[in-house]
């Protein structure tokens, strides 16, 4: 790595993306963690005529490596010995967020406290005397609000002014003489001293660390090591009982004088944020209020939306028609016209909204509502049958389904990961939404966001349904309790806000540009073309000549199967291609219509192949039916090809049961 390597840790929720954003600005970037699925962020800064390259370590509680995110981090301070470890802490939380603290010094890093947050501390009543902190600890303290970019500039200076420390260890008194008799023999190991703190691996060995019995497995020294390590844990055992709770007292026994050394002034009062969780984590309110706020993200998507998708219109159909007036022939002018311009535009003409749509989710995440939302629904997904943890990679589902199954990994227990990557597809991506917004804008003026809402609740619904099912009949018992620590309220940072939205942004034009233009491309293909050839370009227009095309042999086999739904054949060949990406749904049906993004949802509301309670039906068949490709490959990289086609095979039947009860339900009360 180029530069200076420095990195940042904390805990869950203390303000360390906010931070990495201030110190690296636009110079990041975002891939995975090798052999993991856990995002890894990168980025560089420059000052004081240093470059600087930032690692962002995942939100850790501690370096016991129990968890991946733990062993992530420590192995990457352990291995890769960065110049400096920016320990972000967040001071409405001292003690907590201290243990991690000492946990770093015990590795030996060249550690700086980031005493964030300062001004949440306060309204709850704490005040801390940074100076006395820096004391105690042996290592320097920048107090900050990261959120209002205060002690940024402070946090740099004292990263260049730290470089090359080397803070002095903690000591625990009711364990130094041991550590001390394994530190003398692990320190006639030249290897092992070179690459490893010597202290760090004596405290790991007491506490009876995996890892640490590999690496001392290693040495030539392992036999006398190992001797002398029973022999230690036996005099502690006589003494202390289970040695790993005994060092955690420890820990939390030297934590506890050194807040109370810094915390000058300690006044219990209920915060804002604890005001609001009365309400919004209520027993009773807090599943309606979420509904309320899922109502309001949609109705705000497709109303604020509009004009920009109108803009979008305009332009695919002037450049269509451009096209189509400029080039003579006939084959070259159509693909362009009608299979590129009017295929790609019916879908980004759906750009607007879905941006908008992932403003609202960031606005959500960094005011710290998402996180309430997972506690609400907590409760409701214990009871069929769902593991508490199962709640995160739901909510990550409603923005795409592949990184949700792939987030099922912090699932211990095998029948939970299961049972949660078969449901997360239910959980509506934001691939559907172009063809809610298709259909809702068609049938339902005036009630879209009502309409596309309760698609969403469908599909959790559905989930929690089909976790019960499957929970009773094949995953049968019952799943554990899951602990989760409630951030504080946030202001809205903006910068973090549109850089999350943007992020995800991209990853839906890259798909635009990737497979769903492919997927239109091969749609127009199989219009203009049949069993007798080239059909021209009037085929797109032209009924009879349509019905004699590829496509229409596809979707005249198809049609026996959604006749009972009252769908004709092409909507039976936009759900065939749909099974590429949802959003070629609505390419398909633009490229079968022969129309484009603009007048699409008019065309179809008036040519009476569907009605409301057709159109509906066909809108939650798009929310169940077989995931896109993408999701079933991940499926399968999760639990391997029997799950991924028995969730294939499952939600086909189940997409087609609801589709024939919604037009049932919906006939009778016609």
């Amino acid at each position: 790595m180029e530069g200076t390597l420095i990195t940042l840790i904390g805990n869950p929720n203390v303000g360390k993306t906010t931070i990495f954003n201030a110190l690296t600005g636009l110079k990041q970037h975002v891939g995975n963690w090798p052999g993991v699925t856990v995002e890894k962020k990168e980025g560089e800064f420059e000052h004081g005529g240093k470059r600087f390259h930032v690692v962002d370590l995942p939100g850790v509680y501690a370096l016991t490596a129990y968890s991946i995110d733990e062993k992530i981090a420590r192995d990457f301070i352990v291995r890769e010995k960065p110049d400096l470890v920016v320990d972000i802490v967040d001071a409405s939380n001292l003690q907590r967020n201290l243990y991690l603290t000492l946990q770093l010094l015990e590795i030996g890093a060249n550690v700086l406290v980031a005493l964030n947050k300062i001004d949440l501390a306060e309204e709850k009543g704490i005040k801390i005397d940074p100076r006395e902190l820096e004391r105690v600890l042996g290592v320097s303290v920048i107090p900050m609000v990261a959120s209002r970019g205060e002690g940024i500039k402070e946090l740099k200076d004292a990263i260049l002014k730290n470089l090359g420390r080397k803070p002095e260890p903690v000591k625990y008194p009711n364990f130094e003489p041991y550590i001390e008799r394994l530190i003398r023999i692990i320190g006639l190991d030249g290897r092992l001293v070179k690459e490893y703190n010597p202290r760090w691996l004596a405290i790991k060995l007491l506490e009876g660390d995996e890892d640490a019995k590999g690496i001392v497995g290693g040495s030539p020294l392992r036999d006398e090591i190992m001797r002398e390590l029973i022999k230690v844990k036996k005099e502690l055992q006589k003494k202390h009982g289970d040695i790993e709770l005994a060092l955690a007292d420890e820990r939390y026994g030297i934590i506890s004088k050194i807040a109370e050394s810094a915390i000058v002034e300690r006044e219990e009062r209920m915060t804002f944020s604890e005001m609001l969780d009365e309400v919004l984590t209520h027993k009773y309110l807090g599943i309606p209020i979420f509904i309320g706020v899922m109502w309001a993200v949609f109705k705000f998507t497709f109303d604020v939306s509009a004009p920009f998708s109108d803009i979008i219109d305009w332009f695919f159909s002037w450049l269509g028609d451009s096209v189509g007036t400029h080039i003579s022939n006939d084959a070259l002018s159509s693909l362009l016209r009608d299979g590129i311009i009017a295929g790609l535009g019916s879908v980004l003409v759906f750009l607007p909204p879905i941006a908008f749509l992932f403003l609202a989710f960031s606005w959500l995440e960094d005011s710290g509502y998402m996180a309430r939302a997972a506690f609400v629904m907590d409760r409701v997904m214990h009871r069929f049958g769902l593991h508490g943890k199962s709640v995160i990679p739901m909510i990550m589902g409603f923005g795409c389904n592949v990184p949700a199954i792939m987030a099922t990994r912090t699932l211990e227990d095998e029948k939970d990961r299961l049972l949660t990557i078969l449901v997360n597809p239910l959980m509506s991506c934001s691939a559907r939404l172009p063809v809610y917004m298709l259909f809702a804008g068609a049938f339902f003026a005036g009630r879209e966001g009502t309409a596309i809402t309760s698609m969403y609740l469908l599909g959790i619904g559905l989930a929690l349904v089909i976790a019960w099912l499957f929970r009773k009949v094949i995953f049968k018992g019952e799943p554990s309790y899951f602990i989760m620590e409630l951030p504080p309220y946030n202001r809205p940072n903006w910068r973090a806000i549109i850089g999350a939205t943007w992020s995800r942004t991209e990853k839906f034009l890259r798909k635009a540009g990737t497979i769903i233009f492919a997927g239109v491309v091969v749609v127009w293909l199989l219009s203009v073309t049949g069993p007798g050839g080239y059909l021209g370009s009037e085929a797109l227009e032209n009924g009879a000549l349509l019905s004699k095309s590829w496509v229409a042999v596809i979707g005249h086999a198809l049609q026996p199967l959604f006749s009972p739904m009252g769908w004709d054949w092409r909507a039976g060949v936009a759900l065939f291609f749909g099974f590429i990406a949802k959003e070629v749904v609505v390419g398909t049906l633009g490229v079968l219509y022969g129309v484009g993004e603009e007048n699409l949802p008019h065309v179809i509301a008036a040519s009476g192949t569907f009605t409301p309670v057709t159109a509906y039906a066909f809108m939650a068949f798009v929310l169940i039916y077989v995931p896109c490709v993408a999701t079933i490959g991940a499926i399968k990289g999760e639990a391997g090809w029997k799950w991924a086609l028995f969730a294939v095979v499952y939600e086909l039947i189940l997409a087609y049961i609801v589709a024939l009860v919604i037009v049932g339900i919906g006939g009778a009360l016609a």
